[in-house]
């Protein structure tokens, strides 16, 4: 090799790294707020592989999480926010309807993926299912109606109960959610009592309650702070002798008699598939909101049998 092209060799090999590091320094950034749900991360990273984005290969993944139950809660949501905004994410994924909230107070310009139980229309995410508008679309896994049904298969299981209970979160869980489930429970027959607990202690005394008002049955909320402590939620079930039903598979497989929900793996596959189209061009406005396909009933016999 002559001393001409040893330099240019060489010129190209010092350069190399330069590029290299410029190159990852134009990965997309995909902001990713939490409430401390780590085990959605691995669906969401297969829906974005299956776009043709893998985290640290080509594309660059910012996560911001907060437990549910941490003080000041809101703030420090809103705080990370910001922040994203500001390390210009290109692309926001708020896995909930509150932390969507968040994440559109936080910027009108930068793309939103979300996943809500709620009807994001009725909640002011979207203008409509199908035409979203504006920077923001996402999953919907339709909860709602999904409440009816869970009154229903307790009510088949139970035809002779007539008193169920509803245990919810507070303050989290929405007004119109409330009536909703009056509604439901309405359709069947069935009288209602809603009770909120948000604490462990409030939980154990919610338990402790639902003989002395000589309750039935029990339906749970889906909510993230309930899956956090569904061992907790379980074990009281199982020590009053109170069927349940929940809307995660989660808690059957650990001793919960029954469990009816959309597929949340597959929802948070979604929601990293909308991911990558947004970063390859994408606009949010023209992907309308999807709803889930896929159900999950699962009966655990064993516990089944117990109550029997």
């Amino acid at each position: 090799m002559n001393r001409r092209a040893f330099m240019v060799a060489l010129g190209g090999a010092a350069a190399w790294p330069l590029a290299a590091r410029a190159q990852q320094g134009a990965m997309p950034v995909v902001g990713y707020l939490d409430l401390g749900e780590p085990n959605w991360l691995a669906p969401f990273r297969k829906g974005l592989s299956e776009i043709g984005f893998v985290e640290g290969r080509n594309v660059t993944i910012e996560y911001r999480s907060v437990p549910i139950d941490a003080i000041n809660r809101g703030e420090r949501l809103r705080e990370f926010a910001a922040d994203l905004v500001t390390r210009r994410a290109s692309v926001i994924v708020a896995p909930n309807s509150g932390l969507a909230h968040v994440a559109k107070a936080a910027t009108t310009t930068i793309p939103i993926v979300f996943r809500t139980g709620f009807d994001p229309v009725q909640d002011g995410l979207v203008a409509s299912f199908n035409r979203p508008g504006g920077q923001i679309t996402g999953i919907t896994d339709i909860g709602q109606p999904l409440a009816a049904k869970r009154f229903q298969l307790l009510h088949d299981l139970l035809p002779g109960a007539s008193r169920f209970a509803a245990l919810v979160s507070d303050p989290n869980f929405p007004e119109r959610g409330i009536s909703d489930l009056h509604e439901a429970a309405a359709i069947y027959g069935l009288s209602l009592e809603v009770i909120t607990a948000s604490t462990n202690s409030e939980i154990d005394e919610a338990f402790a309650s639902l003989q002395q008002k000589h309750i039935d049955a029990l339906w749970v909320d889906r909510i993230a702070l309930f899956v956090q402590r569904r061992v907790q939620l379980v074990t009281l079930a199982a020590h009053y002798r109170m069927p349940a039903i929940y809307a995660r598979r989660e808690f059957a497989e650990i001793g919960g008699l029954m469990s009816y929900g959309s597929e949340l793996a597959d929802q948070y596959r979604q929601v990293g598939i909308y991911t990558g189209r947004i970063l390859k061009g994408d606009k949010p406005a023209d992907l309308p909101v999807m709803r889930p396909t896929k159900f999950d009933f699962v009966i655990n016999l064993q516990t089944a049998r117990t109550l029997a």
